[in-house]
This record gives C-alpha cells, structure tokens and sequence, in this order.
C-alpha cells in the first residue's frame, strides 16, 4: 500500500472538514431532525481527481436512504465544496460516499464475545464485510 503524500493528506483534511458542515446543514434544512452525519475518513487518490468519502450516520436504520440522497445530490454538494474551497483547491475531485459500517462491526464482534461465541475460532459467527 502507498504512503499518502502530504498534499494528498492535506486535500482530505479540507474536504472532510467542509463536508460536515455541508452535510450536516443540508441534513437539517431538508427537515432531517434528529440525524447525526459524520464524515469519517476522506481518501484522495494519487492524482488527486477522486475522493473518497467514508460517512457513518446515526440512526444507522436512515443510512442507505440517506447515502443514497447524497449520492443523487453529488453534484450540488460538489459544487458547494467548489465554492467553499476555491482559494485552496485549483480543481474539485469527484466525490464518491460509502457507508462507513465499521462501529456497526465493532459493535457485532464485541457482542459475539459477550455472548460467548468466539468469532477468531469460528468466522461464521460474523457477516463477511464488503470492501469498498
């Protein structure tokens, strides 16, 4: 795996640190009270032309629907970070959002074990997750 240039690092920080704010804002005026966005981790490719956005959501019952509005509204959200970081980013990458489900897993192992059943002896105890 390659180590994340500086500039690649410093892209994400941005991205991830005005995308709360986006979301979060657009969550509220679209009457979604009560919903918790969080932008978890921000994955800028090597040529810096994609971004990877990694958002967990709470309730985690409202996730898909609500990743897949912000995928449907990609463009706007987009376009609104474009103006936010102009004076810093001369071209907006694309955005891409996934479901960051890794609290939910950690939640799962950490019943599993409660429980008893060993996952690290028996796999079958936990669903497989998918990499994205």
């Amino acid at each position: 795996m390659e180590q994340e240039s500086q500039r690649q690092k410093k892209i994400a920080s941005v991205l991830q640190r005005d995308l709360v704010d986006v979301l979060q804002r657009a969550a509220t005026q679209g009457g979604m009270q009560g919903v918790l966005i969080s932008v978890t981790k921000v994955k800028v490719t090597v040529d810096l032309s994609v971004a990877k956005v990694y958002l967990s959501i709470f309730p985690n019952n409202k996730a898909k629907e609500l990743v897949e509005g912000i995928k449907s509204n990609t463009a706007l959200i987009r376009h609104e970070l474009a103006q936010r970081t102009k004076k810093q980013l001369r071209r907006m990458p694309q955005l891409e959002f996934f479901i960051d489900d890794s609290l939910e897993y950690i939640d799962l192992i950490d019943k599993s074990l409660k429980d008893g059943d060993n996952p690290i002896k028996d796999p079958s105890f936990l669903e497989k997750r998918k990499k994205s």
